[in-house]
């Protein structure tokens, strides 16, 4: 489970920010996560709980929000975009498998809300 190796990097950055800035606590932080960017909301939001409440007092009890980024793949030969889960890697325009991922692979520290 690299979740919580995630946690602890966004945690480390969050606090960064919050002594750069003076602030004395963070009650929220919001996240956009790729649908493919191989990190598991669910045992992300288990792990963030976890880790602000047991090891970072300016994060304590801090909510943590993440907005989805839907997974778009480009095919190069019918200049098309389609749904990635849906349909992985070969267009279903054409059956070209000259397609890159345009978007979904994300994670971003969107916003850093303080009290």
């Amino acid at each position: 489970m690299h979740e919580l190796g995630v946690t602890f990097t966004v945690i480390k950055r969050v606090e960064e920010v919050a002594r750069e800035n003076n602030v004395k606590h963070i009650c929220k932080v919001t996240l956009s996560l790729g649908e493919v960017s191989t990190v598991i909301p669910e045992q992300l939001i288990d792990c963030w709980n976890w880790a602000v409440n047991n090891k970072s007092e300016i994060l304590s009890n801090c909510e943590l929000v993440i907005e989805p980024i839907e997974a778009i793949t480009y095919c190069s030969d019918c200049k098309k975009e389609y749904n990635t889960i849906k349909y992985g890697k070969i267009c279903p325009y054409c059956a070209s498998s000259h397609t890159w991922l345009k978007q979904g692979n994300e994670f971003i520290i969107k916003d850093v809300t303080a009290d």
